[in-house]
């Protein structure tokens, strides 16, 4: 697996066609510096070059926080200018883009604090299955900080113009169920139940066609118009490519068999 050339909190762990990647400054409440903003593209391109890899779990180390967010103990000498703000930004939009660009599913498993741009990472997430002691909030306009417009596009796609600009606007807090009734997660459960929901989750779309699932997840963000989506051309050879894959035939056999498919990704 490459890693960014500096240090970084990201810890990797895979089994089963399950990638799990974990923030880990738990002494920090996962707080995320700027080596660790940095790493995510390069981490999460070699998740989606891995064969081996189906499906990609986002987490925070401990019981805590999934992420409090960008590490605000930088911001005095990195974002000290507007320059060092906007590569600030920069660094952040990488990241939550190449979380969203990701051809592999992407859930977040969200125990605890999940603030500013750690709900941002979550929100680039394909899936989000948060416990019920989860909190989310997004305080930029506390701390005076320009929120990236491509991110801010990801926040609308899930839950809306209007409930967008009320976690903005106010910068309140929102607890689990709040957070599954404005649609920020699908799913909450207890928090003892968190590991295993997420596992289960995993699994069962590790075990549908990866072919399938990658032509859906481009044109679904194709038509919530998220940044970088594909265009029609691309999605279309990405569906064509389903139809002539083994996948296709192996699914119409174990359909007429009356039993489990059994998808290689070719």
């Amino acid at each position: 697996m490459p890693s960014s050339s500096a240090a970084h909190s990201l810890r990797l762990s895979v089994a089963s066609g399950v990638a799990t990647l974990t923030i880990d400054n738990e002494a920090r409440r996962n707080a995320i510096d700027f080596a660790t903003w940095r790493a995510f593209p390069e981490v999460m391109a070699a998740l989606g070059a891995d064969e081996k890899v189906r499906v990609v779990v986002i987490r925070g180390a401990g019981d805590v926080a999934f992420t409090a967010g960008a590490d605000i103990g930088e911001f005095g000498s990195l974002r000290a200018s507007p320059e060092g703000g906007r590569a600030y930004e920069a660094a952040n939009l990488a990241a939550f883009e190449a979380v969203a660009a990701c051809p592999k599913p992407v859930l977040a498993m969200i125990r605890g604090f999940c603030l500013g741009g750690g709900l941002g990472i979550a929100l680039a997430c394909d899936l989000r299955i948060a416990a019920d002691d989860a909190v989310f909030a997004i305080p930029a306009a506390r701390l005076g900080v320009g929120y990236p417009p491509a991110g801010m596009a990801m926040i609308v796609a899930a839950i809306g113009a209007a409930a967008a600009k009320d976690l903005i606007f106010t910068a309140r807090r929102v607890d689990a169920a709040e957070a599954l009734a404005l649609g920020l997660v699908q799913q909450v459960v207890p928090a003892a139940d968190l590991q295993r929901a997420t596992a289960d989750l995993a699994a069962t779309i590790a075990a549908n066609a990866p072919l399938t699932i990658r032509a859906a997840k481009a044109a679904i963000a194709t038509a919530a118009g998220l940044p970088g989506a594909a265009g029609p051309d691309e999605l279309q050879a990405l569906a064509d490519a389903c139809f002539a894959s083994a996948d296709y035939a192996e699914g119409c056999a174990a359909f007429l068999g009356k039993r489990q498919p059994r998808f290689t990704g070719r």
